[in-house]
């Protein structure tokens, strides 16, 4: 049995868990606009809406648009050892393609396995064929420079980058987990795949609870480091870049994906929408006594006056202490 007894709807509205319905009703309908969708959906419109704002993102090396420049990706290449080559409409970590280094041997993978240079064309073609986006519809091919993860994360994550998912809500960021890729994810930092979610506090970013495959957990599966010792360096810098994306996107429910470079700090990976609700599990603890807390502030106030982002993150520091 998971961390939250399934079968008894009234243990899970006890503990303030919020369903699928009531996420989709209450939250994304209400507060996120429909024309604004595709200002996240699209990696490659929320990579330049970012810049635009002066949010950190990774750099973008290039871009593939049509069939026939495919091949002229190995020029946009030559001057990177790694790289990741996503769909700019994918969702849920399908169609990303992360080398770590290059030699004569052709591409290498976390895994250690090595792409070979048509292996990458057929990636980019399928890619631009839709096969991994949102609803197949054609795509464009979007290279960025690798992440070179920070030294905190030595041995916390296996054949890939760990990210931090962080819940914003009205500006506020109020839930917030660390994503920890394992073999059974092969590389990914997607939960229902087997990646290890942490829960971390918000007003410390200190780890506090852990699970893989809806089970808690102490260490982690392939490296067995203890996961109650994660500290989150840098944690307010990291609560005020996720609370900006609430005036970049203009989206008021919003999953913010970050991921800690080991030079650049810091760096919005990509925009969520419809973020799932896997973070309750990663902390053992529902959200909505915090989505309520927030609508009551914003009720209080006569929806005027909004605050800034430093008045919202001393809020959420305050106030999700646990």
């Amino acid at each position: 049995m998971g961390i939250f007894n399934f079968a008894n709807p009234f243990v899970l509205a006890n503990r303030g868990v919020m369903g699928m319905n009531q996420r989709n009703f209450s939250y994304i309908s209400r507060y996120n606009k429909r024309e604004l969708y595709p200002n996240v959906d699209d990696k490659l419109k929320t990579k330049h809406l970012a810049i635009g704002n002066g949010i950190a993102v990774p750099e973008l090396i290039g871009v593939v648009r049509f069939q026939h420049d495919v091949k002229k990706v190995f020029d946009l290449l030559k001057r990177h050892q790694g790289f990741c080559i996503k769909p700019a409409k994918g969702s849920g970590g399908k169609g990303i393609l992360v080398i770590l280094s290059t030699d004569e041997k052709g591409y290498k993978k976390a895994s250690g396995d090595y792409v070979s240079k048509d292996e990458i064309i057929r990636h980019i073609s399928n890619i631009l064929a839709g096969l991994f986006s949102l609803g197949g519809a054609s795509d464009v091919a979007v290279i960025e420079a690798l992440i070179e993860f920070d030294p905190i994360f030595d041995g916390l994550s296996h054949e890939g980058v760990p990210d931090i998912r962080m819940i914003v809500f009205q500006g506020y960021p109020m839930m917030a987990m660390l994503r920890l890729a394992t073999h059974a994810s092969d590389g990914k930092a997607n939960l229902h795949q087997g990646a290890v979610g942490v829960g971390i506090n918000i007003a410390t970013g200190k780890a506090k609870h852990a699970v893989q495959f809806d089970k808690p957990i102490k260490f982690h599966p392939d490296t067995e480091q203890p996961l109650d010792q994660v500290q989150i360096t840098n944690w307010e810098s990291l609560l005020r870049l996720s609370a900006s994306c609430y005036e970049m996107s203009g989206l008021g429910y919003l999953g913010v994906d970050i991921v800690l470079d080991k030079t650049l700090g810091p760096l919005v990976l990509e925009l969520n929408a419809r973020p799932g609700l896997a973070i309750q599990i990663a902390n053992g603890m529902g959200m909505l006594p915090r989505l309520k807390a927030i609508e009551a502030l914003a009720k209080a106030r006569g929806f005027k006056a909004r605050p800034d982002v430093k008045q919202r993150v001393d809020y959420a520091k305050s106030q999700f202490n646990d």
